[in-house]
């Protein structure tokens, strides 16, 4: 049972077993593999294809390369080709320390123990219990791409996070625009962390800002992506303070001359 084990696999996951792809009817270490070779760039667009996981049926085992039906255990050498097997996903995996489980409404394996997580039927996933009471549920929160890099969040494999607003992104694409001072959500613009402080700067930048005498008595209509409260302000040539919530990522709505700070109020204040 334990022959070979840790020196089969791929990058992805170790197992002592190929799956034959049924969609090209080509042989890969595992779907990840399969879903890279067929989508890369060299790739006619046309020919571009994922790998339908339920409908994999023969595996090859990497001991005795004996292909048979989807199964633990090799028909011929009797090794197990992998110590978490979900016959639903045809899924193998030897390192069992991931805590995976199967998912039945997700229809998938996740990882990080049962126990911990609770499946949330309006967003679709799985998320921590310590999540479970509290949590904005947005409607299939999980099943579209990150609005930074684009990977589809519902089976990647990078860490996901979710947004205050409710909304999800990979976990290192949030502190990828920390880095570049971009605290808001990208699909609905909501401050997704504490930027008092930054607000506090911009109080101080408007307080010795001298507006243009042409502007003096001009008024602007903002919206606040914050708290979501339009405000009729002073015409400022920084940013615009709501008056509901003082948070300066605004959007200004009606009045000229157009300004926004909301995509550049970080670098205004380095």
């Amino acid at each position: 049972m334990e022959l070979g084990i840790g020196n089969f696999g791929c990058t992805h996951y170790k197992r002592r077993c190929k799956i034959r792809a049924p969609c090209c009817n080509e042989v890969f270490d595992c779907r990840h593999c399969h879903n890279e070779a067929k989508n890369g760039d060299e790739i006619n667009p046309l020919d571009r294809h994922d790998i339908p996981r339920h409908q994999v049926k023969k595996v090859i085992c990497s001991l005795c390369e004996t292909e048979q039906d989807v199964q633990q255990y090799c028909i011929n050498c009797g090794v197990c080709m992998g110590k978490y097997f979900c016959a639903t996903c045809k899924f193998f995996d030897d390192d069992i320390s991931k805590n995976q489980y199967h998912c039945d409404e997700c229809g998938i394996c996740r990882t990080g123990g049962k126990d911990n997580f609770f499946h949330c039927k309006r967003c679709g996933c799985c998320y921590s219990k310590v999540m479970k009471d509290g949590h904005p549920c947005v409607e299939k929160a999980m099943h579209h791409n990150c609005p930074v890099c684009f990977e589809y969040l519902f089976d990647s494999l990078r860490d996901i996070t979710v947004l205050p607003c409710g909304h999800t992104i990979h976990l290192d694409c949030v502190k990828e625009m920390e880095k570049h001072c971009r605290y808001a959500c990208p699909v609905c613009s909501k401050s997704f962390c504490d930027v008092s402080s930054l607000w506090k700067k911009l109080d101080q930048v408007i307080a010795l800002t001298p507006i243009p005498e042409a502007y003096k008595d001009k008024l602007v209509w903002i919206l606040c992506n914050d708290c979501g409260v339009n405000s009729e302000v002073q015409f400022q040539i920084v940013a615009h303070k709501c008056q509901s919530c003082n948070s300066y990522n605004t959007l200004q709505i009606r009045g000229t001359p157009a300004t926004s700070c909301s995509s550049g109020v970080a670098e205004m204040v380095r």
